[in-house]
């Protein structure tokens, strides 16, 4: 793991793979974080049964579906994870945003997820030079949205909560995972057939590192969204999507970008958890894969 951990930040530091938008000397994120666990960890099958049993993939499930002819048991698999932090400068630049995203966050949403499909790619292309069979679940075909009975919108496999599996976060109370590195972030994974050690979890709560959830004593997020999304209750995803399709992706085409790209993240600035572990000892981010 270590030795993929070194590979990735390599390939991160080039800015032809990690640029804020294309021919750009400005990086889209800092140095990422990784974390990997077991395809046999019990809370993978935990989360299939919370957010949809009918829809939602195992990691066993998401490597047949890449690797059709293998036979295999899920402890035969390890599920690598990571953060791609937001860099100070974009954060900077977002935090002063109100209603309507920065450019600087617009660009990092639609080329630094561009960047994160890359570092998937990559991911994959290196582990088979190893010998290693792997898939990006997110970049299979068969990827999609569905409709969680619990949850509302979903899809097959989740990024934010597979980085939970794999030690890096826990959730806010605007469903945005909060890391080591704070909540200003994107994730990516990829399944591996390989036995890898798990970083171990440095929580027991899917949301002890939020300061609300922790303490009672925090809005920030609440306060930031200009939908009226976040409440005492959580994260309206209904009324999310509809700011996000019906304002802000229409500003970013007409004012920034010159086409729509579903940017907003006002919630992961301006915030006691953008860059850092609220809870976690002062002087320290907290644990990091």
């Amino acid at each position: 793991m270590r030795d993929l951990t070194q590979r990735v930040s390599v390939w991160m530091a080039d800015r032809a793979n990690n640029a804020i938008e294309p021919g750009s000397d400005l990086p889209a994120f800092d140095t990422p974080l990784l974390g990997c666990a077991s395809g046999a960890d019990p809370l993978f099958g935990m989360l299939k049964q919370d957010i949809g049993p009918q829809f939602y993939w195992t990691p066993q499930e998401a490597y047949r579906l890449a690797f059709p002819d293998e036979d295999l048991e899920p402890g035969e698999l390890s599920v690598i994870a990571w953060v791609l932090p937001q860099t100070a400068s974009t954060r900077a630049a977002h935090r002063k945003a109100r209603d309507m995203p920065s450019i600087e966050w617009s660009r990092g949403r639609h080329y630094g997820e561009m960047v994160n499909e890359g570092l998937r790619r990559f991911v994959v292309e290196y582990l088979a030079r190893r010998g290693v069979h792997a898939a990006a679940p997110a970049l299979l075909p068969a990827w999609g949205r569905a409709l969680s009975p619990r949850y509302g919108f979903a899809s097959n496999w989740s990024e934010r909560h597979t980085a939970h599996a794999c030690g890096l976060g826990t959730f806010g109370l605007s469903d945005g995972l909060i890391t080591p590195a704070g909540k200003a972030v994107r994730v990516g994974s990829v399944v591996a057939r390989i036995a890898l050690d798990p970083t171990p979890r440095p929580y027991t709560r899917h949301d002890e590192w939020c300061l609300r959830a922790a303490k009672g004593v925090c809005k920030a997020c609440m306060k930031r969204c200009p939908a009226g999304a976040i409440s005492e209750a959580g994260h309206d995803k209904q009324k999310c999507k509809d700011y996000i399709r019906g304002v802000t992706a229409p500003f970013v085409e007409k004012e920034q970008l010159g086409f729509k790209v579903n940017s907003c993240g006002l919630c992961q600035t301006g915030t006691p958890c953008e860059a850092k572990n609220p809870t976690a000892p002062k002087g320290g981010r907290g644990a990091a894969g």
